[in-house]
């Protein structure tokens, strides 16, 4: 009996041992600074890294260890979020500023250090800080670990579309001015693919991105959508796509001519080149749910055949800008794939029921006696009323590991504070209704509690399809729909069977959507919109998970180069003695500090 189970412990170790030695440590520097560049033709300066725009394609497999050097060499303030990643055990190098670190400052540095567990796919990473992820922004490729295959036929090549937005002007001065005046931003001058805009511009055509394929064979395009406010149709002349995975969560294989895409998602989609030798273009413009508010132009690539004769490009027809009924169709139309990793089935023990209206409102002006929002008001965004304000004293991953009250409050509430009509355009500008109120509360959760969470979009600043990303989190979409959610009604379409995962939700305009999720991750984890604009405006909130039982499913101690805030700084043998104090208090339960770091390193 005892070399049987002897030679069990030798096969399971032998297993364990390939599972690590598969895992790589993956290592990139980001030097971050001003990068002076000609686009529309119009010199620009621009925040890039490493020189380049967009920043490097960063690829690993899954299991690998991705560190990142950053050295903040811009004179702004920087942060760098790793935009779908888990962060399991490494919540500090989520990356949104004030939320899980304070900013990296001009002439400092920052290492990034996470594992990348249980995803595959196309994710991305950007800035987290102000609307510096306009030029801040690059691919990340999770491919499966060594040995192991997509859940798609192999393509034989692949490669980032990452789309766009660009401003003639500095990104900053934009947001800094429409916060000055409390209006809306202006709006951007072009879009781009792979950081051109294409030949329908002026000063253009010669840098076009252009993608080589040879007929017969199929490609895998790994699409972002890194605009900053816009979201956008995506498609390419005389060809259909085979969508395959959204925000690196496999999908059942989904034939389409049309792809739309919110600010923050990413499709994968195989292309096949089936069609006559010739040039064909891609192209995208702006899915303008709330009517006129965005740039009307069209962003190109050219894809090439190879042997093809010069000639013109074949444009496609791309959709009307309003088209909402196709990105409703695209949007609902796409469902989980089963048989993929990484799946689980949909949690049906609710533990946490949350009603979250999100939408436009107005705020009393700041320092102007009159502001250019709506009735001499400045813009506000909010959800369940509550326009999010971001800390600046410590980040709330500090404060929670630490356990600083005065940081954010637990508060959040489940429900809006008043239950109104809320698609009704009656209710437009009623200003018993539309004053926010700007707060930093959070909602508190339990490891490993469940949670779902039903968003409606108010119409008091008119409708608009509002993307909502989770951080730390995919998500299981269970349904969506127009008009206002029915409590009775609504499940009844739930999908509970397969749903799509994902990270960011477009929320339909004038409607709402159904998310659940499984709070197994302890931070502080910040759910915003993904229109810089809207969250800049407050429409966000945070979810604060508490440590689970055990060492592996607790937050453990912060890194030691993480960014100060200029407040913990000048406390820092305060908090150092916290820390200490920590060693026997916060993990006194599982190990001692000192032990944690022995066992973890």
């Amino acid at each position: 009996m005892a070399r049987p189970m002897l030679l069990a412990f030798a096969n399971l170790a032998l297993l364990a041992y390939s599972s690590v030695a598969s895992a790589e440590i993956v290592e990139h520097s980001f030097h971050v600074q001003n990068l002076t560049i000609n686009r529309l033709c119009h010199q620009q300066v621009i925040t890039a890294v490493n020189g380049d725009f967009p920043g490097p394609t960063i690829k690993v497999h899954e299991g690998d260890t991705l560190v990142v050097h950053v050295f903040n060499k811009s004179p702004y303030n920087l942060t760098i979020h790793w935009h779908g990643i888990f962060q399991l055990q490494s919540g500090w190098a989520d990356g949104p500023a004030y939320v899980t670190q304070c900013p990296i400052f001009p002439g400092n540095k920052y290492t990034y250090k996470f594992t990348i567990i249980g995803q595959e796919g196309t994710l991305w990473w950007h800035a987290h800080y102000g609307y510096l992820r306009a030029t801040v922004y690059g691919a990340l490729i999770i491919r499966p670990r060594m040995g192991n295959l997509y859940a798609f036929p192999k393509p034989s090549e692949e490669f980032p579309i990452i789309l766009g937005e660009w401003w003639n002007t500095s990104v900053i001065d934009v947001e800094n001015e429409a916060l000055a005046t409390g209006g809306a931003p202006n709006i951007s001058n072009a879009f781009t693919i792979n950081g051109q805009p294409g030949d329908l511009y002026s000063c253009s055509s010669e840098d076009t991105y252009k993608l080589k394929v040879v007929q017969g064979e199929t490609y895998l395009l790994r699409i972002i959508n890194a605009a900053l406010n816009t979201q956008l149709f995506f498609k390419i002349a005389n060809h259909t796509m085979t969508v395959v995975a959204v925000d690196a969560c496999y999908t059942n294989p989904m034939v389409t001519d049309t792809i739309v895409m919110a600010p923050g998602q990413t499709v994968d989609a195989l292309l096949t080149a089936d069609q006559p030798l010739a040039s064909y273009y891609m192209a995208a413009h702006a899915y303008d749910s709330v009517g006129g508010v965005y740039d009307s132009t069209n962003t190109t690539g050219i894809i090439v055949y190879e042997n093809a004769t010069s000639s013109t490009p074949l444009m496609p027809t791309l959709p009307d800008f309003d088209d909402t009924s196709l990105a409703f169709q695209f949007y609902s139309n796409l469902t989980s794939l089963m048989s993929g990793p990484y799946w689980d089935p949909v949690p049906v023990e609710i533990d946490q029921y949350m009603f979250v209206t999100e939408g436009l409102g107005l705020a009393p002006c700041g320092s102007n006696s009159a502001c250019e929002g709506p009735l001499g008001l400045e813009f506000a965004a909010s959800m369940n009323n509550e326009s999010f304000e971001l800390p600046t004293k410590l980040s709330m991953l500090q404060a929670f590991f630490y356990n600083v009250s005065g940081i954010y409050t637990t508060d959040f509430p489940s429900n809006p504070p008043l239950e109104f009509n809320y698609t009704d355009s009656s209710n437009a500008l009623n200003t018993s209704l539309v004053m926010t109120t700007k707060s930093t509360r959070v909602m508190k959760l339990k490891y490993n509690s469940t949670v779902q969470i039903v968003f409606q979009n108010t119409a008091l600043v008119g409708t608009e399809n509002h993307p909502i990303h989770l951080h730390g989190f995919n998500f299981y979409v269970l349904a969506q729909g127009f008009d206002n959610y029915n409590d009775v009604t609504g499940p009844e379409s739930f999908n509970l069977i397969n749903p799509q995962k994902r990270n960011t939700i477009g929320v339909p305009v004038g409607g709402w959507a159904v998310i659940r999720f499984v709070a197994n991750n302890p931070g502080v984890w910040i759910m915003h919109c993904h229109l810089d604009a809207h969250l800049s405006w407050g429409l966000a909130t945070a979810f604060v998970v508490e440590n689970g039982p055990t060492l592996s499913t607790s937050l453990p101690p912060p890194p030691p180069d993480l960014p100060l805030c200029s407040f913990y700084a000048k406390q820092r043998r305060q908090f150092a003695k916290r820390e200490d104090d920590a060693k026997t208090s916060v993990h006194e339960r599982l190990v001692p500090c000192a032990r944690y770091n022995t066992l973890m390193h």
